[in-house]
């Protein structure tokens, strides 16, 4: 039986303790594109009979070279160590960036993390591989110092899906739009977020569907509408129907994540739940009544059951 895999927070604790496969990036969504480099690192670190390691960053590098310019995460933390040990990867390094990591030279970088810290025996990485002082080495700068330490490199293609290239921006691109099944297709899974419940308006319930509101999201929400989801609790799985956005029919603006999870009978208050999307339904729109818009909302709720149970 296959070892859990070990998450180190840098290299505080200490160097890796062997010989490692090694791969260097970000990997926000864990995406097919991801997979395919991972799924060649596992390979090739079975090859070699050395574990297969991924040395990733926290926080992201933007956080402090371009703050204003930092993607909203599309996985925490948690969720890209799961999906990574799920792929076969035996060590995952959290590297603490910091200015004295940014400020590395691409030649010292190589030495200092990856024949040191890592001992990698090989690299895989993508074709838009970037390392080092502002993003100075490319993959050629990578193969040279490769080839000049003895080290194999193999540079995966990218993934592309149709005329798409897989990315974590083309995901976020997706997202944006509502285009969930896009986005799931490119991740390989469906799309999900986490939060915690707590008290909103009590409208729903006075409706009829009771609504758990979501706050403390740390991952990208998809754009305003009302989308069939699974609600993921301690109790189970249930269909759910969330609205994203304000609501215009009471002529509120606050933006809000409030999801109806049929068929769940109980109390969800601070408690976590996680949302998995499964399709967008349709546009945030007031109603002329209170009776109009519960019709739509049982309308919804049916379309979400056929929509979980496809």
């Amino acid at each position: 039986m296959k070892r859990s895999m070990e998450r180190l927070k840098g290299f505080s604790e200490r160097h890796l303790p062997t010989p490692s496969v090694l791969s260097i990036g970000n990997f926000d969504g864990v995406h097919r594109g991801h997979q395919a480099i991972v799924q060649r690192l596992v390979s090739q670190a079975k090859e070699h009979s050395v574990p297969a390691a991924v040395l990733t960053f926290e926080p992201h590098p933007a956080a402090l070279l371009h703050p204003e310019r930092l993607p909203p995460r599309l996985t925490t933390p948690d969720q890209k160590a799961d999906l990574l040990e799920q792929l076969g990867v035996d060590f995952l390094v959290e590297y603490p960036t910091d200015w004295n990591l940014l400020h590395l030279e691409p030649a010292a970088f190589f030495e200092q993390i990856v024949t040191q810290k890592c001992q990698a025996v090989g690299l895989v990485e993508g074709p838009n591989f970037f390392f080092g002082k502002g993003r100075s080495g490319n993959v050629d700068t990578l193969r040279q110092l490769c080839e000049e330490t003895g080290r194999r490199l193999t540079i995966v293609s990218p993934t592309t899906m149709g005329e798409d290239l897989v990315s974590s921006s083309r995901i976020r691109q997706a997202l944006r739009a509502g285009e969930i099944l896009q986005a799931n297709e490119f991740l390989g899974r469906r799309y999900s977020v986490s939060g915690v419940v707590v008290s909103g308006a009590q409208r729903g319930r006075t409706l009829g569907f009771p609504t758990a509101n979501l706050h403390e999201i740390a991952t990208m929400l998809p754009g305003e509408g009302v989308y069939a989801a699974w609600g993921i609790t301690t109790s189970g799985r249930f269909p759910a129907a969330v609205n994203i956005g304000p609501n215009p029919t009471f002529e509120e603006i606050t933006f809000k994540v409030e999801a109806h999870l049929i068929g769940y009978t109980g109390d969800l208050y601070g408690q976590s739940l996680e949302l998995e999307f499964v399709e967008r339904l349709r546009d945030l729109r007031p109603f002329g009544s209170v009776e109009e818009l519960k019709e739509q909302i049982t309308r919804d709720a049916a379309i979400v059951v056929q929509k979980c149970r496809q």
